[in-house]
């Protein structure tokens, strides 16, 4: 199994190197640079900038002269925060945004694969009606206004969770159920076809006629196989998670990678928008990996696939 793990994290460096040159040339392509919107500065001291940081020169020799720093590891400097270089904002705001992400991820599974299965076990009852009621809410409505809802009744009317920032464990709570909040209702949705479709095979119905308990036949063989489409698309919603972040960060004022994102797009902050998508293309291709790890576990064809 380390094999193919290796092979994975080894295929990521071009993948890297794609999402690297990709994204260089769509930034590139929008009209006007970093130093267009300072209305205020003298069109000699913007020209001076430009040559500062080699935005004077063809788009092919600054491609070659930012692969050739991404190779040190240097991601180059901020444009509008002065005297910050990429690495040391994205140093400060990288374990933000994955305490807020693990948190997100780890309420979505232990809210949607629960209350799917629970549906699924009650097909045609209240409890599925309410699951399912509750899932389609939470994959219809947008984030910004779960999190608008959730900050005015908890931190304006009731006043029990402060409203903003990252000060504190409770200032957690409030962001992280905003993020996980539609994963899970996809996960709900998810487990519950999953969880049906298992019911119905003859192995289960094999299993109870032996004398299986509902109990034990639930977790030994239905939650455990209905489990796999769930983990397999643990990756996306990896994805999902941390684009989420890009608004619910905003929203709560939080210091994280997404909040340093959305800012850069606005003031066109070339290299903090290229070193924020590189991580967050990192970060997608090791949780794809962990996913074919835990897949192969739950699944022992696909680990003898992996094998040969």
């Amino acid at each position: 199994m380390i094999f193919p793990i290796l092979k994975r994290l080894f295929m990521a460096v071009p993948v890297l190197l794609i999402v690297a040159s990709l994204t260089f040339l769509l930034v590139r392509i929008v009209p006007g640079g970093p130093f267009d919107s300072e209305k205020s500065l003298p069109p000699e001291i913007v020209a001076n900038l430009n040559a500062k940081y080699h935005l004077d020169k063809p788009v092919h020799e600054q491609y070659v002269l930012y692969i050739g720093r991404l190779c040190r590891g240097d991601l180059g400097v901020s444009y509008k925060y002065v005297n910050r270089t990429v690495n040391d904002i994205l140093f400060d705001a990288f374990p933000v945004s994955c305490q807020l992400g693990f948190v997100a991820l780890v309420l979505a599974v232990a809210f949607g694969v629960p209350l799917g299965a629970i549906a699924a076990l009650g097909r045609g009852g209240r409890q599925d009606f309410l699951a399912m009621f509750v899932s389609t809410l939470g994959v219809s409505v947008p984030g910004f206004v779960i999190g608008a809802g959730l900050i005015y009744i908890f931190a304006i009317q009731l006043k029990l969770l402060p409203v903003g920032l990252w000060e504190s464990p409770w200032h957690v709570i409030l962001p992280a159920v905003t993020l996980a909040f539609s994963p899970g209702a996809y996960l709900a949705r998810l487990t519950r076809a999953s969880v049906l479709e298992i019911v119905e095979k003859d192995w289960v119905r094999t299993a109870r006629s032996k004398g299986l308990s509902y109990q034990a036949t639930v977790l030994r063989h239905i939650l455990r196989n209905s489990l796999i489409p769930v983990v397999t698309v643990l990756g996306p919603l990896t994805a999902i998670v941390i684009t989420g972040s890009f608004v619910v960060e905003y929203i709560y004022a939080i210091p994280g990678m997404g909040r340093f994102f959305i800012t850069a797009v606005m003031n066109r902050d070339y290299d903090l928008i290229l070193g924020t998508t590189l991580v967050f293309a990192l970060l997608l291709v090791i949780a794809n990996t962990f996913v074919d790890v835990a897949y192969q576990l739950l699944d022992p064809r696909m680990r003898m696939n992996a094998e040969d």
